[in-house]
Order: C-alpha cells, then sequence, then structure tokens
C-alpha cells in the first residue's frame, strides 16, 4: 500500500494489477470467525464500523473505525464482535484465494 499526495487531498492505494479478493464482512453482535490461519494469502483489513475484536499473532484488542491491520501470510488471526450492533471489516486479499486455505484452530460453529 502506498498515500499519493494531490493538489486536493491524497489516495490510498491498496493494490496494482495483482491477485487480489475485496470483501465487506460483517459480524453480527456476539459473534465471531474461526481463529485461523492461510497458507496462500495474506489480508488486509480495514475496520469501517466497530469495534470490532481483533486477534494477529500472540495480540488481541478493540480495532477501531478507520484502523488499518496487517495479517501476513500464515498468520495467526481473528476477528469478533463484543459490541450490540453489526461491524463491517474491509478485507483485501492477497494472493490465491480460496476457501478451502482456511486452516481453523478454534470455530465455535464447529466446522
Amino acid at each position: 500500500m502506498f498515500v499519493s499526495e494531490r493538489p486536493w487531498g491524497s489516495f490510498q492505494q491498496f493494490t496494482l494489477n495483482e491477485a487480489t479478493t475485496v470483501k465487506i464482512i460483517t459480524v453480527d453482535p456476539g459473534q465471531r470467525l474461526s481463529l485461523q490461519t492461510h497458507e496462500q494469502r495474506a489480508e488486509f483489513w480495514q475496520v469501517l464500523d466497530g469495534p470490532i475484536d481483533v486477534t494477529v499473532g500472540d495480540e488481541t484488542w478493540s480495532a477501531q473505525p478507520g484502523e488499518q491491520i496487517w495479517v501476513a501470510q500464515g498468520a495467526v488471526h481473528r476477528m469478533g464482535n463484543s459490541s450490540e450492533r453489526p461491524g463491517r471489516v474491509l478485507e483485501v486479499g492477497y494472493g490465491s484465494f480460496d476457501e478451502d486455505d482456511i486452516v481453523r484452530l478454534e470455530d465455535d460453529y464447529q466446522r
């Protein structure tokens, strides 16, 4: 990612001509995704609505709207929502995207 300054302001460029998958993930109140890893992709998250409970590696924190998080390829990660409103995260996946690439270490839904 890089930032380009312009006379009218600036823009952040997240990708240029590379394999990416872009999603907006909504996490319902009281829910969380599995604690997981991916071997074929890295992820960039930007919190749109929050807070969102985030775990990356050994760190866990409450990410606020506008916060940007990098999840390196192979890193243990999870997002959840302990608030009373749905939370949304923009996710840009870098690399080969395949839901079968998810290695679930913990999962509330027994998948």
